[in-house]
């Protein structure tokens, strides 16, 4: 079934939001994820590193726990959406390497994760109200590193 203007220009805004949330957090630009997020947005990380809380939370959540983090890069692809009037949920396979210091050697691990969003249109465009990421998969995680995370 062809797509409206509306429902096009719907998906790329929505698109534009979790690439934009990908870029602020690859760039440690964490005032930037105002711009993305509800101001009293849920973010769940709980499957992938035990952590959940509201945008200020999880701003310092990030901040403090990507610091030691070498390098980090989230890239999202195949993106599927449903839509209900001015709500949206949207459900985006992520590739997450990361390069860490072990030993003080430079190990590269990759998580694989579904950023599963619900989003809700608002007056500025549409914002993220919540984001959950469910685990997929994992390669090459130092066990120093994996005893940290949720089993």
């Amino acid at each position: 079934m062809p797509l409206t203007v509306q429902e096009m220009s719907d998906r790329f805004e929505i698109q534009d939001l979790i690439v934009g949330y990908c870029y602020a957090v690859d760039s440690s630009d964490w005032d930037a994820l105002d711009r993305f997020f509800m101001p009293d947005a849920v973010i769940d990380y709980t499957e992938m590193v035990g952590v959940s809380g509201g945008l200020p939370e999880i701003k310092r959540f990030l901040a403090e726990s990507l610091t030691p983090i070498l390098a980090f890069q989230h890239a999202v692809s195949t993106t599927q959406y449903t839509f209900d009037g001015d709500r949206a949920q949207t459900k985006t396979a992520c590739y997450n390497p990361m390069t860490v210091s072990n030993g003080g050697k430079a190990e590269t691990l990759v998580f694989g994760l579904w950023y599963i969003h619900d989003f809700v249109r608002t007056a500025e465009g549409w914002r993220i109200r919540r984001l959950y990421e469910q685990k997929c998969y994992s390669m090459n995680v130092p066990d120093w590193l994996a005893a940290q995370l949720p089993a």
